[in-house]
């Protein structure tokens, strides 16, 4: 009689199921999961920092920890660095507090209040962080970076050499700045050691006349009891 039909070995079927996952596809949702969790990380610092300007250069990371310790703690202090000048020095800097809150409130203190660097009063800037601020910013997720190269003839050709010799004229002018706040803040620093000498002198006279017997030889000639409350 008639059996079943024997199976052909040169032809293979496969079974109906799922669709197979394209294992490409998978890894670019997870890099899209990791990047949407990385900006949105930075975007929570973005908001608990805070931007000071107009630093002296003289400022350490302990003076602006010591200045902000009244109204919120300090979790770093990054300083911006200037690459236009050949110089080392503060300018401005980043600096992360533990929430917003604390942000807004150290920006107020800052409007309100002198920042204070070796007993002297000193003029700067505060706000809150904006991520544009960052030098380590990741990239939004979704965008895409692009590049081009320009020559001579191109639409946009012109505005760029406007735009590099408007750099340039402003690098002179920044390096001029630079020279002149360096200068005034030698002057500043040797009016501050001035002052602090003359204030230790004070108080090195005040304990020495304190020491060997003078105060006590006033007040009998002048009969004033010290110990009186």
């Amino acid at each position: 009689g008639l059996g079943a039909p024997m199976a052909n070995p040169d032809v293979h079927v496969e079974s109906l199921g799922a669709p197979m996952a394209n294992p490409n596809e998978h890894a670019e949702g997870m890099m899209g999961e990791h990047a949407e969790k990385e900006y949105a990380d930075f975007e929570a610092r973005v908001k608990r920092t805070i931007y000071i300007d107009h630093l002296s250069p003289v400022v350490t990371r302990q003076v602006i920890r010591a200045a902000l310790s009244q109204c919120a703690h300090v979790v770093s202090v990054e300083f911006v660095e200037n690459y236009t000048i050949p110089y080392d020095i503060p300018a401005a800097a980043l600096v992360e507090l533990d929430d917003e809150s604390q942000a807004r409130s150290a920006v107020d203190l800052m409007r309100d209040f002198p920042f204070i660097i070796g007993g002297m009063p000193r003029p700067v800037r505060a706000s809150l962080a904006r991520p544009e601020m960052f030098p380590d910013r990741p990239s939004p997720p979704g965008s895409k970076m692009e590049f081009l190269w320009l020559k001579q003839g191109d639409p946009e050709y012109d505005g760029m050499s406007k735009l590099k010799s408007l750099a340039k004229r402003q690098e002179a002018e920044n390096m001029a700045l630079i020279k002149n706040i360096l200068e005034e803040e030698k002057e500043l620093a040797a009016q501050q050691q001035i002052m602090l000498d003359a204030n230790y002198y004070k108080y090195d006279l005040l304990e020495n006349i304190v020491q060997n017997g003078t105060v006590k030889n006033l007040a009998g000639h002048y009969r004033v009891n010290l110990f009186d409350g």
